[in-house]
């Protein structure tokens, strides 16, 4: 038997955290890139720290004769996502960072793994991805990261509105959640981390700022008399961003997804296109765990899907529903393959993975958010629900 009453800890970071700053340029890049050319191989890694940004990594392209002219692009591109970001400071402007680009070709050796006789069919590299969903909050996400990421967001909306000028774009939360017979029911504490403008702002100026934003972003009731606050804990925090600590491309991957309540698999997501399945087939594992649930057939479901480069079918698939399943995790298990196709090629049709789609997952999580009509977070739809509970 579980555990059913404890406290679980989940924290986000800000677009404007370091390395969330590099996700973004990473996934900016790879969008251009899919947008000319939807067939694209993208591995695409950003380094920044104080006025500096380097890209590096591979790119395949169908005409590769056409690689040069998109590398042009790449600083327009890395300075437009530093200026939406809000980056004006002195050591880290948008218009006067010095950016480095040493993109390349993909290496011939990693194409032929790929690519079979009638176009893309292998993974692109070995590799175990995990998806997974609880009904603990209505996104069918663990909610110490859904809620973490909804504060980081509110409050973004209000800086960039002009609602809050004080406010930098460099932010960290953290929930301590508070599970009482399996469910959330309140936060024992909040720790939130933002960059100030204002230099002369105090730590308790600061919480006055955030405070209605924080409340707005959480459950009715989850605050309660007893919850410890702890907002900008070690006083100013005005030097944010690169300046203040150098990012890179990949290095959140637990915020990126479940927040520490569910395994993570090996590779992270942004600056790859989906030939690679460390970022597709994450994707689809999501995809599954969430209508397992939505479909009624467990509490909480955690799918694995395992990989070989160059080979098109997954090694494995295992299911654990958590003791929480109405039918058997080895009748899901045995399902999952007769209603999708799991080879690369499979994932990248099923969830029309091949468009520009990927810079607004860089921030905020990959999961939990609400497909959207262009095909952006289409594996958050819940469309596999009849077919789920047909095979099973």
């Amino acid at each position: 038997m579980s555990r059913q009453n404890y406290t679980f800890t989940s924290e986000s970071v800000s677009e404007g955290h370091p390395d969330k700053v590099c996700d973004r340029i990473s996934d900016a890049i790879l969008d251009a890139l899919l947008a000319e050319d939807p067939l694209a191989r993208v591995a695409c890694e950003t380094f920044a720290t104080t006025n500096r940004v380097v890209i590096g990594g591979e790119v395949g392209l169908t005409d590769q004769a056409k690689l040069h002219d998109y590398m042009e692009r790449i600083p327009d591109i890395t300075r437009a996502c530093i200026k939406d970001i809000g980056y004006e400071q002195e050591k880290f402007h948008h218009a006067t960072c010095e950016i480095t680009n040493l993109l390349h070709e993909q290496s011939a050796h990693i194409a032929q793994g790929v690519t079979g006789e009638q176009g893309d069919e292998g993974a692109g590299d070995q590799g175990i991805m995990f998806g997974f969903a609880t009904n603990e909050t209505k996104e069918l996400m663990p909610a110490p990261i859904q809620f973490s990421h909804a504060i980081l967001r509110r409050l973004a909306e209000v800086r960039k509105s002009g609602a809050e000028p004080a406010l930098g774009p460099d932010a960290k939360s953290q929930l301590s959640v508070v599970y009482r017979d399996g469910k959330p029911v309140g936060i024992s504490s909040i720790v939130l981390s933002t960059q100030h403008l204002d230099p002369d702002l105090t730590s308790e100026q600061i919480r006055e700022i955030v405070t209605p934003y924080i409340y707005e972003a959480l459950p009715e009731g989850w605050l309660m008399d007893d919850t410890e606050w702890h907002v900008n804990p070690t006083g100013k925090f005005v030097i944010g961003g690169p300046d203040g600590d150098a990012g890179l491309t990949g290095r959140k991957i637990i915020v990126d997804t479940y927040g520490g309540a569910a395994p993570h698999g090996g590779g992270a997501f942004s600056g790859k296109d989906p030939t690679k399945v460390d970022r597709s087939a994450a994707y689809v594992s999501r995809y599954l765990a969430k209508n397992v649930v939505a479909a009624g057939l467990a509490e909480k479901c955690l799918v694995q899907l395992s990989y070989a480069i160059g080979v098109a079918k997954p090694l494995s698939i295992y299911v654990d529903t958590f003791g929480t399943g109405d039918v058997a995790a080895q009748a899901i298990e045995k399902a999952i393959p007769k209603i999708i196709d799991l080879t690369p090629r499979g994932i990248r049709t099923h969830l029309d993975l091949n468009k520009p789609i990927y810079e607004r997952t860089a921030a905020y999580g990959h999961f939990g958010r609400a497909p959207e009509a262009d095909g952006g977070f289409s594996w958050e739809r819940t469309d596999l629900v009849d077919a789920l509970k047909a095979e099973v």
